[in-house]
């Protein structure tokens, strides 16, 4: 790789497709930073999440970008509690019965996806979609929550028994906002 993937992209949340919409930063911001810019950059994204992508066209960055943000905006509507938009969904559902990936156990001890040869980056977007069909209508759809860091509004699931999790990171949205309450701490 010629950069860093954990320097250019946030990696860090524990959902696969609410990761990829976080190639988006600063979405509620006036100035939203789009971070998959090149097809480069999305191979750089797909080799981060263990995809072995050989090539990317600008055709895949496309179809990239057109799933994420219904992955995005769906789980925005969840996290509103709206109806997500019929065409999103069948976008999700499309691109997740697109796909030939296999799931195999590598050596008997690593779980790996094989792609096919002929279309690697749509079976990555197949696993990346089926991921956000879980997510997003299992069990855990209640649990979707929407970052209440300043700018961010990155989507998550709210794994604390409480379900009183604001951020979508502790160590990046939530030590922003503990920082900024300690430089400007609220009057009395």
């Amino acid at each position: 790789m010629t950069e860093d993937a954990r320097r250019v992209f946030r990696l860090d949340n524990e959902v696969l497709a609410f990761r990829f919409t976080a190639t988006v930063s600063d979405r509620a911001s006036t100035a939203p930073r789009e971070r998959l810019d090149t097809p480069a950059r999305l191979r750089l994204w797909l080799q981060a999440a263990d995809f072995d992508i050989p090539h990317v066209s600008s055709t895949d960055l496309h179809h990239a970008l057109e799933l994420r943000e219904a992955i995005y905006r769906i789980g925005s509507a969840i996290t509103a509690g709206k109806h997500p938009n019929p065409t999103d969904v069948d976008t999700l559902n499309a691109i997740a019965a697109a796909g030939h990936a296999k799931a195999v156990l590598e050596q008997g001890k690593r779980a790996q996806w094989h792609l096919t040869k002929t279309s690697p980056v749509r079976d990555a977007l197949s696993i990346l979609a089926t991921n956000a069909i879980h997510t997003l209508g299992g069990p855990t759809r209640p649990r979707i929550k929407s970052c209440e860091g300043p700018g961010c509004a990155g989507l998550y699931v709210d794994t604390s028994r409480a379900l009183n999790r604001r951020w979508c990171s502790m160590n990046t949205c939530g030590n922003k906002a503990k920082k900024s309450r300690m430089t400007h701490p609220t009057p009395l």
